[in-house]
């Protein structure tokens, strides 16, 4: 399997992501994950990476499973864990091809000895914030979820995507891009752009120092991060992408004379595009930076063919109790749209072996994410 033959199959259907590439699955890869490649035809049969490489056939469905083996004692040979980051990839009002792709996943979890199977399709549930004046309720993503639950489908404890985001419609003039957005929104863009805050995209050597400001954010906001060796393997991965129909990423750098004070990097893939990583500095912060730097990822995202801006996750509890209430705010006001998604479900063909798991490994992470914040207080020097 390469990145073209597999890039193209997962861009011809419905919601392609990021995270479904082949890119992806390199990052992964790195590790401790196995990358498996799994696709439908348009008769619903399931295909597997080795019936791939010709891909001849018109695909219906498709999959980036990861599979990371789990030591259990002796049982660590055939014991794992999967995971279809936002995939599968599929037409889910198809009923028949549903559940085509449901019982073979099932199938496949068992076959590989999972402890369980999990996946967080873009599936949406509504739009707008709940109970408010813009909620609309999507019924056929509420089915989806009815029949995950009669299958035995677990809405999962562990969920390691944004459940709900906001995206904003690429496709209208940049005037009226402009206009959709609140006034205060469109004050703080001109006043970065009056107080000389200047952008320009980064390059492989600002990776280094992008990180310590990513690292500087964490540990001011409260939020963990990994290494900087990941980062710079995710940033890198996709920053060599050079063909326009492939994944690719690039950091967007604000500065004010010369020197940096945020920066954002935005994913582009098939017609989306994506702000994953956001980091900015206490300096300057009274020019607004960060309001200039999202206007500039708009604009680049549409003249790069893209209609979609995904601002990658909103609250799932729609108050200031949530910790993503004041990037909501923010969000908010550059005019993008709610969109709440079905969220991670899980599939445990052996449920003793899934509930230990999901007894050990919350409080496992708890431990990780203690070291985690401690370690990247030590790297500034706090």
């Amino acid at each position: 399997m390469d990145s073209e033959t597999w890039n193209s199959i997962v861009s011809k259907l419905p919601n392609p992501h990021f995270l479904q590439t082949y890119e992806w699955g390199q990052v992964k890869a790195k590790y401790e994950w196995q990358s498996i490649y799994l696709a439908w035809d348009e008769e619903g049969k399931m295909k597997e990476e080795r019936s791939l490489s010709s891909f001849i056939f018109q695909p219906s469905a498709a999959a980036l499973i990861l599979k990371k083996t789990i030591p259990m004692g002796g049982m660590s040979a055939r014991l794992s864990i999967l995971y279809a980051p936002k995939g599968p990839l599929l037409d889910w009002a198809n009923e028949a091809l549903r559940n085509h792709v449901l019982n073979d996943l099932q199938a496949f979890a068992r076959r590989q000895g999972a402890i369980f199977v999990k996946m967080d399709p873009d599936v949406v549930l509504g739009t707008g914030v709940p109970a408010g004046g813009d909620d609309v309720i999507d019924n056929g993503g509420q089915a989806v979820m009815s029949e995950l639950k009669r299958r035995g489908w677990r809405y999962s404890s562990d969920q390691i995507q944004f459940k709900n985001t906001v995206l904003i419609d690429l496709s209208p003039s940049e005037e009226e891009m402009l206009a959709g957005m609140k006034q205060k929104t469109r004050y703080n863009i001109r006043l970065a752009e009056k107080k000389g805050v200047a952008l320009r995209v980064g390059k492989s050597d600002d990776l280094g120092w992008l990180y310590k400001m990513y690292a500087e954010t964490s540990v001011r906001d409260g939020f963990v991060i990994r290494d900087e060796g990941y980062y710079k393997i995710v940033w890198e991965t996709f920053m060599r992408s050079a063909i326009s129909d492939q994944p690719a990423a690039e950091p967007l750098i604000a500065e004010v004379d010369g020197e940096p004070v945020a920066a954002i990097f935005v994913f582009y893939f098939a017609g989306r595009a994506y702000y994953v990583y956001g980091m900015s500095r206490d300096v300057h912060r009274e020019k607004m930076p960060t309001y200039l730097l999202q206007w500039e990822a708009m604009k680049r995202a549409r003249a790069k063919g893209c209609t979609v801006y995904d601002l990658w996750g909103a609250p799932n509890v729609f108050d200031e109790s949530d910790s993503l209430w004041g990037v909501y705010r923010f969000k908010e006001g550059l005019g993008g749209k709610v969109v709440r998604t079905l969220g991670a479900w899980d599939f445990a063909p052996n449920p003793f072996w899934y509930k230990l798991y999901s007894e050990v490994i919350p409080r496992v992470l708890d431990v990780m994410r203690s070291r985690g914040k401690a370690k990247t207080k030590q790297s500034l020097g706090a």
